[in-house]
C-alpha cells in the first residue's frame, strides 16, 4: 500500500522585474517519492515503473550522483558531510517523472525526516540545459509552516542572469498542499521570483491517469518552454551571458 508519496498538481510561475519585465505561468504535476516505497509504487501502479520504461517512470541516474546508484545511500553520505544524524532516516523526493522515458528537472527537492518524522534538511538540486548539477544543502534548526533561508548563487542557470546574486528561499513542508517559493536579488535589488506550487492528491492510478491525460507531454513542454521563454528574453534584448566553465555535479552545504 502507498503510505507516503503523493502527487501535486499545480503550475510554475517566474516573473522577472529588471532589466525588462517578463512573466510566464504553466501547469505541470510533480510527483512526492516517498524513496523506501517507490518499488511499491511500481507495484501497484500500472503506468509508473522504476528504473525501467513506462508511460511514466522514475529513473536513480535522474537524481543524485546520476550513476544510477542508491539515491538513499547518496543523501545519507552528504548528511554526514553536514553533520546531521542519518540514524533512521527518510528521504522524500519532489520532482517530475519521466514521461516517455524523457523528463527535465529545473528543480527537484529532497526533504529529509529524522526517525520521529520531523523534518531536519532540505537539498535543493537545481539542473541547467547543459546536463549539469548543482545541489544546496541546509540544515533546519526547528520545524516551521514556512521554513526561510537563504544562500549565494554558485551555479549558472539561466544565460540571461548573472551569477553574483542571492537566493533566498521560502518553502513549506509537503502537506495538503506545497509551495516552494525562490527571490533571486542582484545587489538589493529584485530581479526574478519563481514559484512552483501544488494541491494534493493520492497517488493511485485514477488519479495518475488522470493527471498524466491533462499533461501528456508535460516533459518535452518544460524544455520547449525554456528554451521558448529564453527566445522572448533575447527578443526583448536582454544580454546574453556566456558560462565560463563546465561542471557535472556540484554540491554546497549552505548552513
Amino acid at each position: 500500500m502507498i503510505k507516503s508519496s503523493c502527487i501535486y498538481n499545480g503550475h510554475v510561475v517566474h516573473k522577472r522585474f529588471k532589466p525588462k519585465k517578463h512573466f510566464f505561468k504553466y501547469k505541470v504535476f510533480s510527483l512526492l517519492i516517498d524513496l523506501s516505497e517507490i518499488q511499491q509504487l511500481e507495484k501497484e501502479l500500472t503506468l509508473f515503473s522504476y528504473n525501467k520504461f513506462n508511460i511514466l517512470s522514475f529513473y536513480d541516474v535522474d537524481h543524485g550522483s546520476r550513476d544510477g546508484s542508491s539515491l538513499i545511500n547518496w543523501v545519507k553520505e552528504n548528511m554526514i558531510k553536514n553533520n546531521i544524524s542519518i540514524e533512521g532516516i527518510s528521504v522524500k523526493l519532489l520532482c517530475y517523472p519521466r514521461i516517455w522515458g524523457y523528463v527535465f528537472n529545473p528543480l527537484s527537492v529532497f526533504f529529509i525526516y529524522d526517525k520521529n518524522s520531523n523534518l531536519i534538511s532540505i537539498l535543493y538540486e537545481v539542473k541547467n540545459t547543459f546536463d549539469e548539477q548543482h545541489t544546496y544543502i541546509f540544515k533546519l534548526q526547528k520545524t516551521d509552516k514556512l521554513i526561510q533561508h537563504k544562500c549565494k548563487k554558485k551555479f549558472h542557470v539561466s544565460p540571461f542572469i548573472e551569477m553574483d546574486c542571492t537566493y533566498f528561499f521560502k518553502i513549506t513542508e509537503p502537506g495538503e498542499k506545497i509551495s516552494v517559493y525562490i527571490d533571486q536579488y542582484d545587489n538589493e535589488d529584485k530581479l526574478l521570483v519563481a514559484l512552483q506550487e501544488g494541491v494534493k492528491l493520492n497517488l493511485n492510478n485514477k488519479n495518475l491517469l488522470k493527471s498524466y491525460f491533462f499533461h501528456p507531454l508535460m516533459s518535452f513542454k518544460i524544455i520547449f518552454a525554456i528554451h521558448f521563454e529564453a527566445f522572448r528574453l533575447w527578443a526583448k534584448g536582454i544580454k546574453f551571458i556566456k558560462k565560463k566553465f563546465k561542471i557535472r555535479n556540484n554540491i554546497s552545504i549552505e548552513n
